[in-house]
Parts: C-alpha cells; sequence; structure tokens
C-alpha cells in the first residue's frame, strides 16, 4: 500500500460525504486549497466543487474525494484534514507538519 499524500481522516470523509448527500450532486467532492493572506502568511480555504483539473491530486476515502490543486499541494504534503467536534464547535481541522508557525485560530500558516 503506498502513501497517500494527504491524510483524509475518517471523520473527515464521513462528515464530507454527509454534507454532499444534501447536497445531491454525485459529482460533488471537497477541495482543500492554499492562498495567501492570513495573519501568518499563507491560509487554508475549503470548497465544494464538481470540476477537476488534471493537475489535481485527489484522495479517496470512503468513497468520497479530497482535490488539491497543483499548487497548494506542495504545501499540504503529510498533512491530516480531519474534523473535530468539540467545545469550540464543528469545523474541519488541518494539521501541516510544513507550517512552520500557525495562528491561533488554526486557519493560517506560514
Amino acid at each position: 500500500m503506498h502513501e497517500e499524500p494527504i491524510i483524509f481522516t475518517d471523520a473527515a470523509a464521513f462528515k464530507v460525504g454527509s454534507l454532499l448527500k444534501d447536497e445531491d450532486n454525485p459529482d460533488m467532492h471537497l477541495r482543500v486549497y492554499v492562498t495567501g493572506g492570513g495573519c501568518s502568511g499563507f491560509q487554508y480555504g475549503f470548497s465544494f466543487d464538481k470540476d477537476r483539473d488534471e493537475a489535481d491530486t485527489q484522495v479517496v476515502k470512503h468513497g468520497v474525494k479530497l482535490i488539491v490543486d497543483s499548487m497548494s499541494i506542495q504545501y499540504l504534503m503529510g498533512a491530516e484534514i480531519d474534523f473535530q467536534e468539540d467545545l469550540q464547535g464543528a469545523r474541519f481541522v488541518i494539521k501541516n507538519p510544513n507550517a512552520n508557525t500557525t495562528c491561533s485560530c488554526g486557519s493560517s500558516f506560514s
């Protein structure tokens, strides 16, 4: 078994699957991307997308597709995409070993 470029946890896959069921479009998948900005230089973004570029990296878990564009994958290699529910609410969380510093909200990094 080969290592996936990104770890897509069961919790995240099940949550995305449940959200996509509500969308009622089997062609949709979760796109994770990195953009400039945020208090630490870069920030993460999530969107539902039905388009997929040939250069995109795809990870499939429990039939749910996670897509990352070719620019963002260099910042996300080895990162873990998880879904957590706790006292602070329900949210997707990225644990990124490549991030040198992060902000307290966890959504931006350098």
